[in-house]
């Protein structure tokens, strides 16, 4: 193996010289990056084993080369230098308002932009793999998490339906008749889910396959991956059930977890093909050649990048914070409301009570121009307990008690400055127009109503005219 990594490091060098390169363009984000591998939570801990795969690969098995005169004399590094311009640009942006989640999704763009400007096009079309797999070490596997619970709820449950057991199905909730299952965040085989994509991608670059052999290779890891876990979780349903919830295997899965993973895993990996590829003994010929224009684009990209974030100092000012005048209210500030909600310490809490509506604001001031106008929010509430009965309205769910059945009717938005959003995600979104204006503050805002089921909807036309009042005092004239 040695000899052949001696032998392949000529035609690998290029690549990692490129993947340098988009480091030190693109370095502040891969330092963060990098601090994040080595916590190695849940949901990334495979993220450093990942970055060493994709370096193993490209000096075990290198891009395939192509003898085409239009690979060698064409390499359009002119556009290459451009697209890496306009990559920075936009990475810039986002980086100078902490939108982490876009941020990390540009360093495979940026890898990408520099072996266009430094290799050419046609180069970096057959590096495009390596970087798909480099881009599964990114901490955004967390942002699919409530997809897989919420598609193993849906599978789990009609497969428990199928097996007429007596349970009661609730969102992600099985009760049984001696006791109750949920299938949280852990139980979305989100590592499964990841390590099934990767080795699909391994094995798609081992064989050289075209994008039509990566497409169903890729499918069938993702689906061998999905029923792997939603067979592991139906098992641990029956389980429960059978045992009358007695059982040790209800509390320490994780061994079980796996063996049920490898019995569909190794099958596939023993049965899929094996190319090997064939060599002509002319790697001097096709040895890619950094191409000098884009060393200029390269250069002049990383004054763009981290050079000019270090300089850039937006001023802003700071403004009082948001207060609500409401006559019928009064502040409240040892009651708990009827939907706790839990949220970060950076939060300044208000509350306002009259008769049985709730009213909360949670509010933060931006002060220096390395935090984030809208901070990082864990799910407010526990999902255990509390399951999303109905979406009522844009920003307005009515929540159901699992244990108790009582109901809750919550609007929820989100302040960002003078802009206003319903859902976290498009306020986080927000955060580049508002930090360009100098913009400060964030805003947290919630009203509940417990209600009935006979009349959630004159809960619903009043918590409508509640939030009306409140949007007023949060206009941009207040």
């Amino acid at each position: 193996m040695l000899r052949k990594t001696l032998d392949n490091l000529p035609l690998a060098l290029p690549y990692l010289l490129v993947t340098g390169v988009a480091i030190a363009i693109f370095f502040p984000t891969w330092f963060r990056l990098a601090a994040i591998w080595l916590e190695f939570e849940q949901v990334i801990a495979h993220g450093l084993a990942t970055a060493i795969i994709f370096v193993g690969l490209l000096l075990l098995h290198p891009p395939k080369s192509s003898n085409s005169s239009r690979t060698i004399n064409s390499p359009y590094t002119l556009l290459g230098g451009l697209f890496l311009i306009s990559v920075t640009l936009v990475w810039g942006l986002l980086e100078l308002v902490r939108i982490d989640t876009l941020t990390f999704l540009m360093l495979p763009a940026g890898v990408v932009a520099v072996s266009w400007a430094l290799l050419g096009l046609h180069r970096t079309t057959s590096f495009i793999p390596y970087v798909m797999v480099l881009a599964l070490s990114l901490p955004l596997w967390a942002d699919i998490v409530p997809a897989l619970v919420a598609l193993a709820s849906i599978v789990v449950g009609e497969w428990v339906r199928w097996f007429g057991m007596t349970a009661l199905i609730e969102g992600n909730s099985i009760t049984l008749p001696y006791g109750r299952l949920l299938i949280a965040d852990g139980c979305s085989g989100i590592r499964y889910f990841a390590i099934s994509i990767l080795l699909a991608m391994m094995t798609s670059i081992l064989n050289d396959y075209r994008w039509k052999g990566w497409v169903i290779t890729v499918s069938i890891a993702i689906l061998v991956a999905l029923m792997a876990n939603w067979i592991r979780i139906t098992i641990l349903v029956i389980v429960a059930y059978e045992t009358n919830m007695e059982s040790e295997l209800l509390t320490d899965h994780e061994t079980m977890g796996w063996i049920v993973f490898a019995a569909f895993v190794f099958p596939a990996l023993y049965f899929s093909p094996v190319r090997k590829r064939s060599t002509n003994g002319n790697t001097s010929i096709n040895k890619p050649r950094i191409q000098k224009k884009g060393l200029m684009a390269s250069a002049f990209a990383f004054i763009l990048g981290p050079v000019a974030l270090t300089f850039a100092n937006y001023t802003t000012n700071q403004k009082p914070e948001w207060t609500l005048l409401l006559p019928e209210f009064r502040q409240v500030q040892t009651e708990a409301l009827p939907l706790s909600m839990t949220l970060p310490d950076t939060l300044e809490q208000m509350k306002w009570r009259a008769g049985n509506t709730w009213i909360s604001l949670s509010q933060s001031q931006k002060t220096s121009s390395s935090e984030k106008l809208v901070p990082y929010l864990p799910p407010m509430f526990d999902k255990s307990v509390w399951h999303v009965e109905e979406q009522v309205a844009p920003g307005i769910a009515l929540y159901r008690n699992i244990l108790t059945r009582d109901l809750v009717m919550m609007a929820q938005w989100y302040q960002v400055g003078t802009q206003r959003s319903w859902t976290y995600r498009n306020a986080k979104l927000l955060q580049i127009p508002a930090t360009l204006k100098g913009e400060t503050r964030f805003a947290l805002i919630a009203i509940q109503i417990p209600c009935k089921q006979s009349t959630c909807e004159d809960t619903l036309a009043k918590i409508q005219s509640a939030v009306s009042d409140v949007a007023q005092q949060l206009s941009p004239a207040s």
